[in-house]
């Protein structure tokens, strides 16, 4: 057997103690953000069936095709696949349990989903989403209050610079009627598309418009315009969320090329982005799918959601300054001897009782020591107790951002504690 150390999978990370502070903190605001506009919390396995994604996201998709990790259950057989988004699990989910019986729901989830891509800043093969989903409801009222949302957040965050791009792929019809369009006009520029653009030009020619190759963008750019054939109820749904928008004072860019990387969306398209991450941009992207439910087995039904990227989030507010947050320590608790060690013990877990964030230190050593660590620990006060003090069952306190050191009563502890900590 080889001695070598092992290593994490490539794009596949550890987050350490120090840097999972900022992602507890991070999923905090997240929790509370959500909670005020009454989305409530699902959670779905990260395993589910290959035919799951292959009919959601489209067999002739980038996903499908070269992301999805896909492998066979050796006991039984089945296809089964890392999930690689969270929408086709979540609408799943609701079908399998009928959510959608009594009333619309408005649901959301978090965690790592897996693609094989090239791990980069801000991209990785397991990487972690936050995503937002509103089913059952159909009008555009719930696409702006969606867009809305991620506004108040980045401003929770303290994230600017984000511009929101929006789009419309209208419905099913009229991306037909331009897909036609779209292959008759790619198939007399076929010289100049490069050998991915020809192997979707009939299988997923929209995506040929997100192309960034630049010997394509003259062409790209001259392409039929998808809003050339939406219908009057989808151009008068589109013009609906601008004008909630922008009574919200939500700044916007019509992005004709926004399309999105998914064959389920329709509709409403959008995506947060900032020039502050290079290539990585997008922190935040949905849209509508009103197609989706009924394609994976459902009745028909309207769909609204969304997804950001937890790491891009997280390396934006680094870079924006965002210092790592500390975990909080109310009382450090030092002793010596063998009776001290006896109420230290108690003592701590009287404090405990009262919710107070305790440290007491193990691995023996002087008070020196101790006391360089209680001070290391950001504690608001050290706990000291001897032999002596022990005998009295008494401690003394000692506030570690200065003032003096006092002695009281074990019974008198948690009141002396409170004062100090009423005072940070």
């Amino acid at each position: 057997m080889s001695n070598e150390t092992l290593q994490a999978v490539r794009g596949m990370n550890d987050i350490l103690p120090e840097e999972s502070e900022l992602w507890l903190w991070f999923e905090q605001v997240v929790r509370d953000w959500l909670a005020a506009y009454g989305y409530r919390n699902i959670r779905m396995p990260l395993v589910e069936p290959t035919s799951l994604f292959k009919r959601a996201i489209g067999e002739v998709t980038d996903i499908v095709e070269k992301e999805m990790y896909s492998f066979e259950d050796s006991l039984n057989g089945d296809q089964l696949t890392l999930r690689p988004e969270g929408t086709a699990s979540c609408v799943r989910a609701v079908l399998q349990h009928n959510l959608l019986y009594n009333a619309p729901q408005r649901l959301y989830y978090s965690g790592p989903m897996f693609r094989h891509e090239r791990p980069q800043k801000g991209r990785y093969r397991q990487f972690h989403q936050v995503g937002v989903e509103a089913l059952g409801f159909a009008g555009p009222d719930i696409d702006a209050e969606q867009i809305m949302m991620c506004a108040r957040l980045w401003k929770k965050l303290g994230i600017r610079d984000v511009t929101l791009q929006l789009n419309t792929l209208g419905d099913a019809a009229s991306r037909q009627r331009h897909r036609t369009k779209l292959i008759a006009y790619f198939e007399q520029h076929l010289a100049v598309l490069d050998a991915e653009a020809q192997r979707r030009l009939h299988s997923n020619p929209l995506r040929i418009l997100d192309s960034k190759n630049p010997a394509m963008q003259a062409v790209i750019e001259a392409a039929p315009q998808l809003m050339d054939e939406l219908d009057s109820e989808a151009l008068a749904h589109f013009a609906s969320v601008q004008a909630i928008l922008t009574r919200h004072e939500i700044a916007f860019e019509i992005n004709p090329r926004l399309v999105r990387g998914l064959d389920y969306y329709n509709r409403t398209v959008f995506e947060w982005v900032t020039t502050r991450l290079g290539a990585q941009g997008t922190i935040c992207a949905g849209g509508r799918y009103d197609g989706l439910i009924e394609q994976i087995g459902g009745k028909p039904a309207p769909a609204m959601g969304f997804a950001m990227g937890v790491e891009r989030l997280l390396v934006l507010l680094q870079e924006a300054g965002m210092p790592l947050p500390k975990p909080k320590v109310d009382v450090y608790i030092v002793h010596q001897c063998e009776l001290a060690a006896i109420l230290a013990s108690r003592v701590a877990e009287q404090l405990r009782d009262t919710d107070m964030r305790v440290l007491m230190h193990c691995g023996g050593g002087s008070f020196k020591s101790q006391m360089k660590k209680a001070d290391a620990s950001g504690a608001i006060v050290s706990v000291v107790i001897g032999d002596d003090e022990a005998l009295a069952n008494e401690v003394s306190v000692k506030p570690m951002r200065g003032g003096e050191q006092i002695r009281v009563c074990v019974q008198e502890l948690t009141a002396t504690i409170n004062k100090f900590i009423l005072q940070e």
